[in-house]
């Protein structure tokens, strides 16, 4: 009983860390017509640097040039990251543009399983990819799609980068300097897309709300939620993202899906977890010998 206990908050901070970074992509979506996408990137990128560096106060002294390029690599990928993906919620739906963008983290799941089943999962995914066009992928704009895809390949790209400066640098200090690089990359795209729209106090607080939602909060109850829970069972939670993101697209930005829609949101939820347990059963055979 203590350790269900124990868990409860845990799995309830992952969920509602995964309803803030909803939230906050919807307020995106909203600010786009004043600031555009590459407008809003740079205002989430540039607030979050503010707060993780005030958090963390990382050292810049006694670190190898490894772990620099580690940094700027990880700082590169979040700006390509944030980039792709606020281009591409311009274009589709919330619930898609994250259901599309989750195949990125899915297939590296896939990959690192090394088992036949795992090619079970590919296949249920494909086949909510394929559901995902509504019965029809004309319904889609091409150019999100290709932006969405975009975002995929960044986010297996981001969890490469992440683990490599978590290996590298304590606490949070690697994450604060990478989204430091990643705002200095975003700010010029962002002058230009924004314009004089930066000047307006209540673009910068919406801004500066968009980035405590979205990453801000959700960074913190993940930290916290990963003492409690296994990776395991956080990546089965992550793997809710796509329902929580067509939720809020339905309930904040009116954005109906079709029912062939939802089944494919709901055929790429399956896949992920799938894909998640058969990892997790790779990892343990492959300990086994060991032990």
């Amino acid at each position: 009983m203590t350790a269900r206990t124990g868990q409860t908050p845990a799995i309830l901070l992952v969920v509602a860390g995964l309803a803030c970074q909803e939230v906050g992509a919807s307020l995106a979506v909203l600010l786009f017509p004043q600031v555009g996408a590459l407008g809003m990137v740079m205002l989430r990128l540039v607030f979050s640097a503010a707060v993780l560096l005030l958090l963390a106060r990382p050292r810049l002294r006694g670190h190898t040039r490894t772990g620099w390029r580690a940094v700027v690599g990880f700082g590169l990928v979040l700006a390509v990251m944030n980039g792709l993906f606020y281009l591409a919620l311009e274009r589709l739906p919330l619930g898609v543009t994250v259901t599309i963008e989750v195949l990125g983290p899915l297939t590296l799941s896939i990959i690192a399983a090394h088992r036949a089943s795992a090619w079970v999962w590919a296949a249920v995914a494909f086949a909510g990819v394929v559901a995902l066009g509504g019965g029809g992928w004309e319904r889609l704009d091409p150019l999100g799609v290709a932006f969405a895809l975009g975002a995929a390949a960044s986010w297996a790209l981001y969890i490469l980068a992440s683990a490599r400066v978590g290996r590298e640098f304590p606490r949070l200090d690697g994450l604060a300097l990478a989204m430091t690089v990643g705002a200095v990359v975003a700010l010029p795209f962002g002058i230009v897309s924004a314009g004089s729209a930066l000047l307006r106090p209540e673009i910068l607080g919406l801004g500066a709300a968009v980035a405590v939602l979205s990453s801000t909060i959700p960074y913190a109850f993940e930290l916290i939620a990963l003492r409690r829970l296994a990776a395991s069972a956080f990546a089965i939670l992550m793997s809710l993202a796509p329902a929580t993101a067509a939720l809020a697209g339905w309930l904040l930005l009116g954005q109906a899906l079709s029912w062939l829609e939802v089944v494919g949101i709901a055929l790429v939820i399956a896949a992920s977890m799938g894909a998640v347990r058969s990892s997790q059963r790779a990892a343990r055979e492959t300990a086994e010998p060991l032990g």
